[in-house]
């Protein structure tokens, strides 16, 4: 019932993952593609400033914060199953994003497009880990679905801009209904049912107090990159997400059937990874937000011109992880996830060392680095993670760690925006957050060192 059955052997190798990949494309397309596209709709729809901060933040929120819902309905009714409600609630929403008549119209669309994608993320990494049990051909299949990431995320405001200076803003939405029915089709075609575990009961207090943390910290750290952190509004937010993680570790003490075993989370090969892949979206979105910023800024960029100036990043993300994917059954994880970090370090440090005033070619260096390094550490860190739990709690492992991540990004974009904010003229504050993304790839690596395990997860040696 678990394995993988295609419809005819050629497309062995590829269906499970195109379809995926194509979903987690989506997902993660839509974190960005709106901003060039949002002062546009702001236009057109007559929406005011709190409207236009919802239409862009509010897809990211809901998000972050139902992930770990959508981890536990996965393992509860087949992660297959989910992913496919997922897509569906995705494509939908996104036809009423495009046809939306109003601001309040898209802003509720936009909600929901957020749920679609919170059941999509969890059961993409659980239905690689079904479809690819070999670790080799896992481990290839990681690396090529967290490059998804990052050129999805860095591709974002090229494409944008491409397609709101052409056919217009609702394009931005319509693009992904045919990428979300092939989606859908190849997973229904190629992937058959996932493992259910019918007798583990939901535990919704738990579920609950995890929305109510992750949904009150990114809102927070959304806030403080524009109010500033020691606005009220943020403090509160960041007071409130704290007692409701209290309020979360008390009930699983409790529960029969936690949502997240508390052993889970003091398993070294399960936190670690984790911590690991907060710190790497810390510096690598981090970073892309900022050079956003100064490049439109200050340079005088426009939107498509800084989409094409971010390129050797989103270039080095596919490569590093289809290297790292072949790589790994020689060396393991360990070496991978490591020397990644430590060469985003060295991006970053570099671009901190030629301040803000640097011409572009010195740039392009720093941004390969960063984005050849994130890369090449995800696929370690993913394969490390879903090889840790238990069967049953895969799609759970997955939300972990793609929440972590997700608030890593938005710590990195907050802390950024705070950073370019307090500075006149961006240089401190550019050099300040380009070194504070370096200290951070530093971290990650020694975490990586102690967690990451150095034999392959199958529990081979490497080779």
């Amino acid at each position: 019932m678990g394995d993988v059955a295609f419809a005819d052997p050629g497309t062995a190798r590829t269906a499970p993952l195109l379809a995926v990949c194509a979903g987690y494309f989506m997902v993660i397309l839509d974190v960005t593609i709106i901003n060039v596209a949002v002062p546009v709709v702001g236009r057109e729809l007559s929406a005011s400033l709190t409207g236009i901060q919802w239409i862009t933040d509010g897809y990211t929120l809901v998000l972050a914060g139902f992930l770990m819902t959508g981890g536990a309905l996965g393992d509860r009714l087949g992660n297959r199953r989910v992913f496919s409600w997922g897509v569906t609630v995705f494509t939908v929403s996104s036809a009423a994003c495009a046809f939306a008549p109003s601001a309040p119209f898209l802003v509720v669309a936009r909600l929901v497009e957020g749920l679609g994608a919170a059941l999509i993320v969890p059961g993409s990494l659980a239905l690689l880990q079904q479809a690819y049990p070999a670790p080799a051909a896992r481990s290839r299949a990681f690396g090529l679905w967290g490059s998804m990431a990052g050129i999805a995320a860095s591709a974002g405001p090229l494409l944008g801009g491409l397609l709101v200076s052409t056919v217009g803003w609702r394009w931005v939405f319509l693009l992904n209904l045919p990428v979300g029915v092939a989606c859908l089709l190849l997973t229904l075609r190629h992937v058959t049912r996932s493992p259910r575990q019918a007798a583990r009961a939901l535990d919704w207090p738990a579920q609950c107090a995890v929305v109510a943390a992750v949904a009150l910290l990114t809102a927070a750290l959304n806030e403080a990159g524009r109010r500033g952190w020691s606005d009220p509004a943020v403090v509160a937010g960041l007071g409130l997400a704290a007692a409701a993680v209290v309020a979360f570790t008390a009930r699983e003490k409790l529960a029969r059937s936690p949502a997240l075993p508390l052993s889970m989370l003091r398993s070294p090969a399960m936190s670690g990874p984790a911590a690991v892949g907060l710190l790497f979206n810390f510096g690598f979105y981090g970073m892309v937000f900022i050079a956003s910023l100064d490049f439109q800024r200050r340079r005088g960029l426009s939107a498509l011109e800084t989409g094409a100036a971010l390129f050797p990043a989103v270039a080095m993300t596919m490569f590093a992880s289809v290297l790292s994917g072949r790589l790994t059954r020689r060396t393991g994880d360990r070496p991978l996830v490591v020397s990644g970090m430590l060469l985003a370090a060295l991006g970053l440090a570099g671009w901190a060392a030629a301040g803000a005033d640097a011409p572009y070619p010195l740039l392009v260096a720093p941004m390969m680095a960063a984005g050849f390094g994130t890369s090449f550490a995800l696929t370690g860190s993913t394969t490390t993670v879903m090889a840790a739990p238990p069967p049953a709690y895969r799609g759970t492992a997955s939300a972990l760690f793609n929440t972590t991540r997700q608030i890593g990004s938005a710590t990195g974009v907050a802390l950024g925006g705070s950073l370019l904010a307090a500075s006149d003229d961006y240089t401190t504050g550019l050099r300040t957050g380009m070194t504070i993304g370096a200290l951070a790839y530093l971290t990650a690596a020694g975490i990586a060192w102690r967690c990451v395990p150095a034999k392959h997860p199958s529990g081979q040696p490497p080779g």
